[in-house]
C-alpha cells in the first residue's frame, strides 16, 4: 500500500507541472490552452502574475515528489507532509478551474483518505 501510495503523490506531482510549463509557454496542451487568467477567467493576472502563480505549480510539483518518496520510505512525518501539500494543492486547482478539475477531485479524494486514514488506521506505517 506505501508504493501504491509514493506513486499516485508522484504522479500528482508530474500532474502539476503543466501549470508551470504552461505559463511560461514551454509546452502547449491543446487542452491546456495559455490564459492569464485564475478562478475559471474571473481575475486576470497578466503575464508576470500568471507566471508568479505558475512557480507555486513547480513548487507543489516538487514537494509531492517528496511526499512520494518519503511515503516510499516510510519516513515519519510523510502524513502532515501529505497533508499540507494535499492543502496547497487543492488552492491551486481552485484557482485553475476548469482546467485543474481533475486535481481538484484527487486532491479532495487524498484529504478524505489523509483524515479518514489516519482516525481509522488506514495509513501504512512507517517503517
Amino acid at each position: 500500500m506505501r508504493i501504491a501510495l509514493g506513486v499516485l503523490f508522484i504522479l500528482h506531482g508530474v500532474a502539476h507541472l503543466p501549470g508551470f510549463l504552461v505559463p511560461w509557454r514551454l509546452a502547449a496542451p491543446a487542452d491546456m490552452p495559455y490564459t492569464t487568467t485564475v478562478l475559471g477567467g474571473v481575475v486576470d493576472l497578466g503575464p508576470v502574475g500568471i507566471r508568479a502563480v505558475s512557480t507555486l505549480w513547480l513548487l507543489a510539483a516538487l514537494a509531492f515528489v517528496v511526499v512520494g518518496v518519503a511515503t516510499f520510505r516510510g519516513e515519519a512525518g510523510w502524513p502532515t507532509l501529505a497533508l499540507g501539500v494535499t492543502l496547497f494543492s487543492l488552492v491551486l486547482s481552485v484557482l485553475g478551474w476548469p482546467q485543474a478539475r481533475v486535481g481538484l477531485v484527487l486532491n479532495l479524494v487524498l484529504l478524505a483518505y489523509l483524515f479518514l486514514g489516519a482516525r481509522l488506521g488506514w495509513l501504512p506505517s512507517s517503517s
